[in-house]
């Protein structure tokens, strides 16, 4: 008889949280959507992380660099090369994938992403040859008019794939044993030049269809055996600066089928060689060339194989003149890049923290926000 009255009253139960679910509302699906950036300025930055611990899966962390809030991230793959469009429109990522994360099939391609929406535009094959390196400056670059985008090659042997963007296919390959890096001349939409071990530089002229119609090497620009020079370049149009591990600025202007060199000159006065100080890091220049400024990462005490130590100071020089102007705290940067435009903001890496740090520039070299935490290991920083 019990047991027949708990039935009753399950049954009971059981009806009027039918009636009563009969009577709610019929929840909607949730829809899932993406968000938008806003809308770009002279300050926004593309910073590339290698993410060492999980290498396949590198990052690329898009910020607003004044207030320095996240604002998305896209994925560069296995060691990805990035670089931005000369209209800053599209990211193009130059990355392997391999098919079961850490094995299997090997595909080499260039992603081509819309800077704006961070959506997927175009996936571009290439040979299975791209460098497999941290992101430095200069190993994949883009023609002044956006047609073709160069990626460096290393098997180790080095060479350049060049792809036709328009088109979306691959062109050819160009040897260019001894040299590395790319450095688009901006006068001439279908040259750039490549640093040579032996100190000279190779400039290569393409031709309509993106294959080379001449090759030229330049008088030597410095002794590898003496002082050689960082593979990051900073450029005024066809004029690119070179800085050398003892702190020399070499010039030389990428114009012509060869390139024209100009004269050196020296970042540091008599006390400055007496304490040992010399410039380090992974990106350890940036030029503006909209105040003639060129910013330094600097560290005392500086002897071979130190070319990579972080920045006790960053120090800020006149181009024209050639005279050092301004000093402040390095934050242990091994990255620098300055924004474009007027009033521009120079901008840090400190790898200690995967902090980012910002610095105004007028009316004077300050120290401004720093924020720690921006991924794992970032090491390249473009601005828009």
């Amino acid at each position: 008889m019990q047991t027949a009255k708990r039935c009753g009253l399950a049954m009971m139960l059981m009806a009027g949280a039918w009636a009563a679910q009969a009577t709610q509302p019929t929840a909607m699906p949730e829809e899932i959507t993406v968000g938008k950036l806003p809308p770009a300025n002279p300050y926004r930055l593309y910073v590339s992380d290698v993410a060492i611990s999980h290498i396949v899966d590198g990052r690329m962390h898009i910020v607003d660099g004044e207030t320095l809030k996240y604002t998305g991230m896209i994925g560069t793959g296995f060691t990805g090369l990035a670089t931005l469009s000369p209209d800053r429109s599209e990211i193009y990522v130059a990355t392997t994938y391999l098919a079961k994360l850490n094995r299997g099939t090997r595909t080499d391609q260039v992603d081509v992403y819309d800077a704006q929406t961070l959506t997927i535009k175009a996936e571009i094959s290439i040979p299975p040859k791209h460098a497999q390196a941290l992101p430095y400056k200069g190993t994949i670059a883009v023609t002044p008019d956006g047609r073709f985008i160069v990626v460096q090659n290393a098997t180790p042997a080095s060479s350049l794939a060049v792809v036709d963007r328009k088109a979306e296919k691959f062109v050819t390959e160009i040897p260019t044993p001894g040299c590395w890096g790319i450095l688009p001349a901006q006068s001439v939409a279908n040259r750039f030049t490549t640093i040579c071990g032996d100190g000279t530089l190779l400039t290569v002229t393409l031709g309509a269809d993106g294959k080379p119609t001449d090759q030229q090497r330049s008088e030597r620009l410095f002794d590898p055996d003496k002082d050689p020079v960082f593979s990051q370049t900073e450029n005024d149009g066809d004029t690119y600066h070179f800085l050398s591990f003892h702190g020399q600025i070499l010039s030389a202007n990428l114009g012509g089928a060869v390139a024209s060199l100009g004269a050196p000159w020296s970042l540091l006065g008599a006390d400055d060689q007496k304490d040992g100080w010399r410039p380090g890091g992974y990106q350890p220049f940036a030029m503006s060339k909209d105040n003639g400024r060129l910013y330094v990462a600097m560290h005392p005490a500086g002897a071979e194989g130190s070319h990579k130590n972080p920045a006790k100071e960053i120090w800020a020089f006149d181009v024209k003149s050639k005279q050092r102007v301004e000093r402040v705290e390095g934050n242990n940067a091994v990255a620098l890049a300055v924004s474009r435009g007027a009033n521009p903001m120079l901008f840090a890496i400190d790898p200690l923290s995967a902090g980012l740090i910002n610095y105004s520039t007028t009316p004077k070299l300050a120290v401004g926000k720093r924020v720690d935490g921006f991924g794992e290991a970032p090491i390249l920083i473009e601005t828009h």
